[in-house]
């Protein structure tokens, strides 16, 4: 068994600005909200980042999704040998 490499994380710009405008409006009502549901965020993307195939796959591959849970937000990633 060889040593896992690590995955490369490339955002597209569409989801950067939706993520942007998602914390943006939160941050609005609830600027510590927001912080909370961006860390949550992150820690699901260290999750993918170490277990890349831990979001369902469906009929819409390479594409798949996981749940932002507690939130009601999903993530859509696509992975490859060293890409996400």
């Amino acid at each position: 068994m060889g040593e896992a490499r690590p995955v490369k994380l490339r955002y597209t710009l569409a989801a950067l600005a939706e993520l942007d405008e998602v914390l943006g409006d939160i941050a609005l009502q609830s600027p510590k909200g927001a912080k909370r549901i961006q860390a949550r965020l992150h820690a699901v993307i260290n999750l993918l980042l170490e277990h890349p195939l831990s979001g369902v796959a469906t009929d819409e591959r390479p594409m798949r999704p996981i749940v932002v849970r507690p939130y009601p937000y999903l993530i859509y990633y696509e992975p490859s040998a060293d890409e996400m």
